[in-house]
């Protein structure tokens, strides 16, 4: 005889209760399961383990899947949506939202048939880009393949998926940006018709994030940096030894590169024009 909890939670945390009578579980075995705090029910019919996240929690009251930016954040892939913003729930094409108290939920009825849970990264982020457009898109997508977790059938599926004039992306994505803050910035100089090399080795400086015409070098700080000051202190230390060789270097965190992108490239663009001048 199955333990309704031990079920439920093998289940990935959530399942309808005709599922669970399927595999023997009675009504009133799930109604012990909720009256004793074991197993919470979220709607009629509907069950979960008290572990489950927030979201997914809301998702299945809602009436179907976490996606999007919090099922890829569970994933542990980059995301470019804040942490605390309202849950995206996949209902199926022809899925029926169902009001709960609280809800911010946003719903999507993206084609395909939905289920309970939080959907698997290619799912997600296939719906991220109809969601959140190309740049979210493309940070997270290069965050997933370098986390490992984008076979290259899953890339090819992905691409299949994407309108025709969005494949180009998955063309200059790389497995090894070491952030989103990275991958971001590199698609938009793309965009502006600028080349650079990335992650580069420089003897006497370590491993940069971009070169620029061989003199300017890119870095893309994350949230991070302003939270360790020892990583801040390397980093002067770092563009110092970087100055003595002969490059110049621009560091950009996270609130630049995310809200005030304007500054961003025309100083990208500035230091070009000086270096094309002094060439």
């Amino acid at each position: 005889m199955f333990d309704p909890e031990v079920l439920v939670a093998r289940l990935g945390g959530l399942a309808r209760g005709v599922r669970l009578q399927e595999y023997g579980i009675s009504r009133g075995q799930l109604s012990k399961a909720v009256r004793s705090g074991r197993l919470e029910r979220l709607r009629p019919g509907v069950f979960a383990t008290t572990g489950l996240c927030d979201a997914a929690r809301d998702a299945a009251r809602h009436g179907g899947a976490l996606t999007c930016a919090h099922a890829l954040r569970q994933h542990g892939v980059w995301v470019m949506t804040a942490q605390d913003g309202p849950p995206h729930v996949w209902l199926g094409r022809r899925g029926r939202a169902h009001a709960h108290v609280g809800c911010r939920c946003t719903s999507h009825y993206f084609r395909g048939r939905t289920a309970f849970g939080t959907v698997d990264v290619e799912t997600a982020l296939v719906h991220l880009y109809h969601c959140e457009g190309a740049e979210s898109f493309f940070a997270s997508f290069e965050s997933a393949w370098r986390r490992g977790k984008l076979s290259r059938a899953a890339r090819g599926r992905i691409g299949e998926a994407l309108p025709a004039h969005a494949r180009w992306m998955l063309a200059i994505a790389r497995p090894d940006a070491d952030s989103g803050l990275e991958s971001l910035l590199r698609l938009r100089l793309h965009i502006l018709g600028i080349s650079l090399e990335c992650q580069v080795v420089i003897i006497g400086v370590g491993k940069v994030d971009f070169v620029i015409g061989g003199r300017l070098i890119l870095e893309a700080d994350g949230r991070e940096n302003h939270e360790a000051p020892d990583k801040r202190h390397k980093d002067l230390k770092r563009d110092a030894a970087a100055s003595r060789l002969g490059y110049e270097t621009l560091r950009f965190d996270y609130a630049q590169l995310i809200h005030d992108w304007a500054s961003v490239q025309a100083a990208i663009l500035g230091a070009l024009r000086r270096l094309r001048e002094h060439a």
